[in-house]
């Protein structure tokens, strides 16, 4: 992949969501809301503290995480459909 992140940023794959419930009814796509959990696949450096320190993101490529439900933005990488979001609207890591 070509694509590199900037300072907080993140790029996310979206986790797919469950096609049945637990009941075993199939849910259509458009009824199917979008899932709020990803994976990480890329991250920025870090942000820059007063002193010009950096300051290292807390999330790594192949974390598995939770965001908001109205995070990031989706964008299209290599033909792949992903977000880029900021670190701030990570919610916690999975696992």
């Amino acid at each position: 992949m070509k694509f590199r992140p900037l300072h907080d940023r993140v790029l996310v794959r979206r986790v797919e969501a469950e096609e049945k419930t637990a009941g075993g009814i199939i849910i259509p796509d458009t009824a199917k809301e979008k899932p709020q959990e990803g994976e990480v696949v890329a991250v920025g450096e870090g942000t820059r503290d007063d002193d010009g320190d950096r300051i290292a993101l807390d999330v790594k490529a192949g974390d598995r995480i939770l965001f908001g439900k109205w995070s990031g933005t989706e964008v299209k990488v290599d033909g792949e459909d992903l977000i880029i979001m900021k670190e701030s609207d990570i919610l916690g890591i999975v696992g």
